[in-house]
């Protein structure tokens, strides 16, 4: 699926296309972990209950297998869409805390369309 920017056609396959796309569309909040939970631009903290993973994708380093990341594009439950980048594999640099909160966040996929 490609989207198309002042007659430049955006291609939708790598990592730095989704966070283009994220960034004209005014949802690439950036969720962090913190003590208290995710947090955004918003000043607020999420727990995993207050969140969706609306869509994943996963990228692979083109000569390091062990250099993957994922981005993960999350939906609050007050609106607020953003995202969380994880490196996985030989650079992943969360903790098993990152990966737990992770994993109890409902993960409802949508359509490409559908996010973007």
């Amino acid at each position: 699926m490609a989207y198309f920017k002042h007659d430049q056609k955006i291609e939708m396959t790598t990592l730095s296309a989704i966070l283009e796309k994220l960034r004209l569309k005014k949802i690439d909040n950036e969720f962090k972990i913190t003590p208290q939970g995710f947090t955004a631009e918003n000043s607020k903290f999420y727990q995993p209950q207050d969140l969706k993973i609306i869509r994943t994708y996963r990228f692979e380093g083109e000569s390091n297998p062990d250099d993957n990341t994922a981005i993960y594009i999350i939906q609050a439950n007050d609106g607020l869409i953003g995202y969380s980048m994880d490196a996985y594999g030989a650079y992943s640099d969360h903790d098993a805390e990152y990966d737990d909160f992770l994993r109890n966040i409902p993960v409802e996929e949508k359509a490409e369309d559908l996010v973007f």
